[in-house]
């Protein structure tokens, strides 16, 4: 089985460089997350965009929706940030004869403390997993991207 991979940026591959918490998106962390673990699938990442989601636009979201449906790939996983990840998936929702699971992390995956490896995990066995349809993945749990939103107090995603 393979799985593409897709990175648009967010906290995920966030890289901070100093005690301000300025940061830059860096490359795609979860090439560096698959490489170190023992994986019994094949996986491509491709870079499409190293933006926080809350710096994304429609044009942005256009050309994700026209990647994502031209790639011959069946199963697909995009890293997102977490802001606007919502909007991405309901976009993507006009695609419909793959699997896409959207997946991101609250903290960057280079931070001890992230979910990011979590979270990729999840994605990683929904995309196997499901049938046909657009999902997130995020806190142990997959949301239908038009009945879930992100709770910022409780820094996680929760059905609506």
């Amino acid at each position: 089985m393979k799985i593409k991979i897709f990175s648009v940026g967010g906290t995920i591959d966030k890289v901070y460089f100093d005690q301000l918490s300025e940061y830059q998106v860096g490359f795609p962390s979860v090439r560096e997350i698959l490489d170190g673990l023992p994986i019994a699938f094949e996986y491509e990442v491709e870079s499409l965009l190293r933006k926080d989601s809350l710096d994304m636009d429609d044009a942005d979201r256009e050309r994700v929706l026209q990647q994502v449906a031209a790639d011959p790939a069946p199963r697909i996983i995009i890293t997102h940030g977490t802001d606007t990840m919502i909007e991405t998936a309901q976009k993507l929702s006009a695609i419909t004869d793959k699997c896409i699971v959207l997946t991101g992390a609250m903290e960057p995956a280079r931070f001890k403390s992230s979910d990011a490896v979590f979270n990729i995990g999840a994605a990683v066995g929904a995309v196997s997993a499901l049938p046909h349809g657009v999902y997130i993945a995020m806190n142990g749990r997959l949301f239908d991207p038009f009945k879930c939103r992100k709770n910022r107090d409780k820094r996680m995603f929760e059905e609506v």
